[in-house]
């Protein structure tokens, strides 16, 4: 049994370090089963930190940039907060999912199989990233490096991964998602991007209730996907998030619009604008409370067309499930944003 043993662990050895380029294999243990358990306990108080040394850790290991690695990770987390029956938590940390069957091999007769070397050769996604000898798929350095390892088999260049991510997801919409999200982290440097503004200064004259899934009938019978924020035409219209503008340019309906993507995969859209800011264009990364256009009454019509109803700010929020999106009622999150922000400006003296 003991010598068994032996030969099982020192095939699994064997397979990990010929899977690794010759310049990495001294770096294998720097993920110890100790140093897994103590970013598992700092996590329980402050996730930001024990992922980001995570990622830190594996982009030294894999070459990849950690803004990535840390996107596919959002990305992962962002599916399974929309779908958590399906994709359950597997991890403490990272919110990466992987089924039994993909981490085991298709045709690996042990859909539990922790042992690296079996599960390469039936062709899983599974590994030994933190160097214990094991492939688990509850272990969080495990799960990262072995989505992150898959990916980045059609090398580490930006072009080459985004091909890596394609093959994985087979799925334009979530390549183009963790670019995005990618684009985000590389700008501000941090994982804690999640603070909101409201999207109308605090302190102007507006007025807004709840109006999503009221009727409209202008181009046909529909519901009203999101709050009227009703103010004076020319009132700065700000970003509520940390984004993308993923969208710019005129919409029947809404007129001139902004489309802006956060790190939870919530799309927001500001509509009725009487024009942007013009040094924001497609494809910028833009801050909570940052000016991206003025309120306006466009709509209703073809480009241009103005003055069809009272001017205001149409602000809609969709959830993306992968394939399709949700809109669901942004009001709760505009009241919660509203008050924290004029609590901020109080706590700071700031008239209102």
């Amino acid at each position: 049994m003991k010598l068994t043993t032996t030969i099982v662990s020192a095939l699994t050895t064997a397979f990990l370090l010929l899977a690794l380029p010759a310049d990495l294999i001294t770096a294998a243990p720097a993920f110890s089963r100790q140093t897994a358990a103590n970013e598992q306990a700092a996590s329980e108080s402050d996730p930001f930190p024990a992922r980001r040394g995570l990622y830190e850790k594996l982009s030294l290991f894999t070459e990849i940039p950690w803004y990535w690695i840390a996107a596919v990770d959002q990305y992962e987390r962002s599916m399974s907060k929309v779908r958590p029956k399906a994709r359950p938590m597997l991890g403490s940390t990272v919110g990466v999912f992987i089924d039994q069957e993909h981490w085991a091999g298709p045709l690996n007769p042990n859909t539990e199989d922790s042992s690296p070397a079996s599960i390469r050769f039936f062709n899983g996604i599974g590994r030994d990233g933190d160097g214990n000898g094991q492939a688990e798929r509850t272990n969080d350095v495990d799960l990262l490096y072995s989505l992150v390892s898959r990916i980045a088999a059609y090398g580490i260049a930006e072009d080459d991964f985004a091909i890596g991510l394609w093959e994985y997801y087979q799925n334009n919409r979530s390549v183009q998602r963790i670019q995005q999200f990618a684009r985000i982290y590389e700008t501000f440097g941090k994982l804690d991007l999640f603070e909101h503004a409201f999207p109308v200064p605090i302190g102007t004259n507006y007025a807004y209730n709840s109006t999503w899934g009221t009727g409209r009938s202008w181009g046909g019978r529909r519901t009203h996907e999101g709050t009227d924020i009703f103010a004076n035409h020319g009132l700065p219209v700000r970003s509520t998030c940390y984004g993308v503008v993923e969208v710019k340019g005129w919409n029947p309906y809404g007129g001139w619009r902004i489309g802006i993507r956060d790190l939870n995969n919530f799309y927001h859209y500001y509509a009725h604008l009487s024009g942007y800011d013009k040094t924001i264009n497609i494809g910028d990364v833009v801050k909570p409370g940052q000016v991206v256009g003025w309120v306006g009454s466009s709509g209703y019509g073809k480009p241009g067309t103005q003055g069809k109803f009272p001017p205001h700010l149409h602000y809609g929020v969709y959830s993306d499930r992968g394939l399709i999106e949700w809109s669901f009622d942004p009001y709760p999150m505009l009241r919660r944003w509203e008050q924290a922000e004029r609590k901020q400006m109080k706590a700071k003296g700031k008239r209102l």
